[in-house]
């Protein structure tokens, strides 16, 4: 199994934990974890105060997963103009809004994970396998010093 369908089915783990699935045919099952939370969203939606909520993401693929998180469970995502690109609006009910945000924390840092070893092991056989940290130095900075 290659690196992206292990993080494909890693994610379809934490979509199943998050739907609240009890047992393990549950847990393996991605469409029924989908099912069950467009359940749970459309039941607050009915008896619940929706709130609109805002999110700004650190970066464009955490974003883009937000996106398609809210989107695929019906809801629309939006921000108001002059906002800034890494801003997500969306209404939703106020109790659903911690399940939402738990799922997505989940996805992101298995997303986020996968990622960063894609991007080292690109970095350390395109350029050089030394991908650490710059030294840190004691003193002040000097001047003369330019910002790159």
């Amino acid at each position: 199994m290659n690196d992206e369908a292990r993080l494909l089915e890693k994610l379809g783990r934490i979509e199943a934990l998050h739907a609240g699935a009890t047992t393990p045919g549950e847990r393996s099952a991605a469409a029924d974890a989908r099912r069950r939370i467009e359940e749970r969203l459309s039941q607050l939606r009915a008896t619940d105060l929706v709130i609109e909520f805002r999110y700004t993401m650190r970066n464009l693929w955490s974003k883009r997963l937000l996106l398609a998180l809210l989107r695929r469970y019906g809801l629309r995502p939006y921000r108001y103009h002059r906002q800034r690109e890494t801003t997500v609006m969306v209404r939703i009910p106020r109790s659903f809004e911690a399940t939402l945000w738990a799922e997505f924390l989940a996805l992101d840092e298995a997303l986020q994970g996968h990622l960063h070893a894609v991007a080292e092991r690109v970095i350390a056989e395109a350029i050089g396998s030394d991908t650490s940290e710059a030294e840190e130095v004691r003193g002040e900075l000097g001047q003369g010093v330019e910002d790159g």
